[in-house]
C-alpha cells in the first residue's frame, strides 16, 4: 500500500471532542519510521522531560537524504539514529541536516549527524547564532540577568532559589555546537528530491524559527510553531525585555493561514503530537487561546499586577523550577503585548517592581 493510500484509509481518525483529523492514528516505534508522503518519512525520538518526544522527519533527496531536526543529545536517541541509518537509507548517505530552530530537543545531535556524515546544518541565522549564546551562556542568558527580569516582575527570593538551583540544562542536550552553517532565510525555496519545498520564518517561540512548505504534497512541517494539543510558548528573556513575542507569534499564524493550497488539505508535521489536517481550524483556535488569556489578563489588571500576580489567571496547575521560569516568561510576554497596545499602562511599585494596570 502506497503512503497516499494509507493517508486516504486513516483520514476518518479523530479524538472525541477535537476538529483536527489525525491520518496517522500511531507514532512510528523509536528507531523506526513512517511514510506521510511520498519520500517524507517520520521518525519519533524520545526526551527525558515530561514533554517526552519529539518528532523528526527524512526526506528522499536525489542521491541522498535530508533530515530535518535532529532531536535530544542521549545515548538512546543516537542509537535509534543508528538503527535507521542501517535499516532506512537504503544505501544513500545523509546529504543534508536541516534544523528548524536552537531549542535543544532540535538541534542536540546536529553537530553529531553532521560530523558523521560530513555536511554543514541548515539553520537561519538568528537561531544558529542563539545557540551559540544560550550554550555559552551569554547575550541576555546570564544567570543574573534572568534573576534581575524574574524578580523586576515579582518572583520572590525563595521562588528565585528554586531557578538559581537549577542546572545548566542546554550543554547535556546540545553537547557541541556546529561552527558553521549554511543560512536559510525567509521564502527561500529549496529543491529536496522532485520537491520544492519554501521556508516560512515564523517568530514568537524563537528568534527565526524556519517551518518548511511543500505545495506540490501539501505537507506543512511546522517545527514547534503550529501543535495540534498544546499550545507553543512564547516568552520574554532579558536580552529582550520589552518584547512583543504573543504579537509576534500570532503574526506568524496569519502566514501560516495564507499558504497556497486548501488549508484544510495541507497535512501539518509538528514536532510534538500527531500529523494533522485542519490547518485554518487550529490557527483560529490558537487566536482564541491568546485572545481569552489577553481578557483575563486585562480583567486582572483593573488593580495593578505583576508578571508573578497573573500566572493563576493565564495557567490553572502549579510549577515546578523549570517550568515557573518559562510560565513567568509567557506571564511577561502577554503584559507586554497589551502594553505595547495601550491597553495597559507599565509603572514601578515601592518595591521595585514592574506592575501594569488598565489605562481606562
Amino acid at each position: 500500500m502506497s503512503a497516499t493510500t494509507a493517508l486516504k484509509k486513516q483520514d476518518a481518525v479523530t479524538r472525541p471532542t477535537d476538529p483536527l483529523r489525525y491520518p496517522i492514528a500511531e507514532p512510528p516505534a523509536p528507531g523506526t519510521v513512517t511514510a506521510v508522503a511520498p519520500g517524507v518519512f517520520w521518525l519519533r525520538m524520545p526526551l527525558p522531560f515530561v514533554l517526552n518526544h519529539i518528532n523528526l522527519w527524512l526526506l528522499e533527496d536525489g542521491d541522498g537524504w535530508t533530515i530535518i531536526d535532529c532531536g535530544f543529545s542521549t545515548d538512546e536517541a543516537r542509537g535509534c539514529w543508528e538503527k535507521i541509518f542501517g535499516q532506512y537509507l537504503n544505501g544513500k548517505p545523509v546529504t543534508r541536516v536541516i534544523v528548524t530552530h536552537f531549542h535543544p530537543d532540535h538541534i542536540g545531535l546536529c553537530d553529531w549527524l553532521c560530523q558523521k556524515h560530513g555536511v554543514m546544518p541548515w539553520m537561519t541565522k538568528a537561531e544558529y547564532l542563539q545557540a551559540h549564546l544560550v550554550h555559552n551562556r551569554m547575550g541576555g542568558i546570564e544567570p543574573e540577568l534572568v534573576r534581575d527580569l524574574m524578580m523586576r516582575h515579582g518572583l520572590d527570593n525563595e521562588r528565585m532559589k528554586w531557578i538559581e538551583a537549577r542546572e545548566h540544562l542546554y550543554p547535556q542536550g546540545v553537547p557541541t555546537v556546529p561552527r558553521a552553517h549554511r543560512r536559510m532565510r525567509d521564502n527561500e525555496v529549496i529543491t529536496i528530491g522532485a520537491n520544492q519545498w519554501r521556508v516560512v520564518v515564523g517568530h514568537g517561540h524563537s528568534p527565526e524559527h524556519a517551518s518548511l512548505y511543500c505545495e506540490a504534497l501539501g505537507l506543512f512541517i511546522a517545527g514547534d510553531m503550529l501543535l495540534p494539543r498544546i499550545s507553543t510558548n512564547v516568552s520574554v528573556w532579558p536580552a529582550e525585555p520589552d518584547a512583543d513575542p504573543v504579537g509576534d507569534f500570532l503574526f506568524s499564524l496569519t502566514r501560516y493561514a495564507a499558504l497556497a493550497a486548501p488549508a484544510a488539505n495541507t497535512l501539518v508535521l509538528p514536532s510534538h503530537g500527531l500529523p494533522f489536517r485542519g490547518l485554518h481550524t487550529r490557527v483560529t483556535a490558537l487566536h482564541e487561546h491568546h485572545r481569552v488569556r489577553l481578557d483575563r489578563v486585562t480583567a486582572a489588571c483593573v488593580t495593578p499586577q505583576r508578571a508573578v500576580d497573573v500566572l493563576p489567571v493565564l495557567f490553572d496547575r502549579n510549577f515546578d523550577d523549570h517550568h515557573l521560569l518559562f510560565a513567568m516568561g509567557e506571564g511577561i510576554a502577554h503584559l507586554n503585548y497589551l502594553m505595547h497596545r495601550g491597553v495597559l499602562r507599565r509603572t514601578v511599585d515601592g518595591n521595585g517592581h514592574f506592575q501594569f494596570q488598565c489605562v481606562v
